[in-house]
């Protein structure tokens, strides 16, 4: 058995198919989603260059492109979109702004996390900021993998928003604002814990600690698995 299917495109997929919405005839009833991808890909071979950074959704409802067999009828709505931001900036961040980047009408939540700089007291010192800077092109291409990894874990995460700030933060104020949009709260919670833990743990971004005596220190993530904190936690975690 066959089916008609109404295929609606967004943001960038308008681009590389030059159109916004198609009806396709014939398509089997019983087709999984990676096949439904294949046929996309036949009309519209441009999409390939989506091919890592795209989920579909069918009655409304996100399908990860798998093995998973849908079940399609006549007038059955199919749509592609996905988002992953990362903004470095020396700007003040907007959490309205990271909000806006995943919000989706397919989505009942939006799991969100503030870091800010907070006053610590190192030795007698007080930390009034931190200085940050980055590999910038590094943290770009760490932070695809970063989302892949995400997306493998959770299928249903539908769109990934990370603002960091570089240069000077002083005390009080916001050094990152993630969110991760999802069609229920539970997978984004998880997703957005992991998503701060490997972000400190793998994008070349370092932090500074300035104290109100002048002197500074460089500080390391315990995340990162050439740290010492890391080290010694494996150390005596170890059986």
């Amino acid at each position: 058995m066959t089916s008609q299917v109404l295929v609606l495109y967004f943001a960038k997929s308008v681009e590389l198919t030059g159109v916004k919405e198609e009806e396709i005839v014939d398509v089997p009833t019983l087709i999984s989603s990676r096949d439904l991808w294949k046929l996309l890909l036949q009309r519209h071979p441009r999409l390939f260059a989506l091919q890592d950074h795209v989920i579909l959704a069918v009655r409304q409802q996100y399908v990860p492109i798998s093995d998973q067999v849908l079940t399609l009828g006549d007038g059955d709505e199919m749509s592609e979109e996905q988002r992953d931001v990362l903004k470095l900036t020396c700007d003040y961040l907007c959490v309205q702004e990271v909000v806006n980047a995943v919000s989706s009408t397919f989505c009942g939540a939006i799991s969100l996390f503030i870091g800010t700089t907070r006053e610590d007291e190192v030795g007698g010192r007080r930390v009034v900021g931190l200085e940050y800077e980055a590999y910038e092109p590094m943290a770009q291409s760490e932070f695809t993998k970063l989302c892949a990894d995400i997306r493998e874990r959770w299928p249903s995460v539908a769109h990934i928003c990370v603002h960091h700030r570089l240069g000077w933060v002083k005390v009080g104020e916001a050094s990152v604002v993630m969110a991760i949009s999802s069609p229920h709260r539970h997978e984004g919670h998880q997703a957005v814990q992991h998503c701060i833990s490997q972000l400190k743990a793998s994008i070349p971004i370092w932090k500074k600690e300035v104290y109100d005596t002048q002197e500074v220190s460089w500080k390391e993530n315990s995340e990162c698995s050439w740290s010492s904190q890391s080290k010694m936690h494996a150390e005596n975690t170890s059986v």
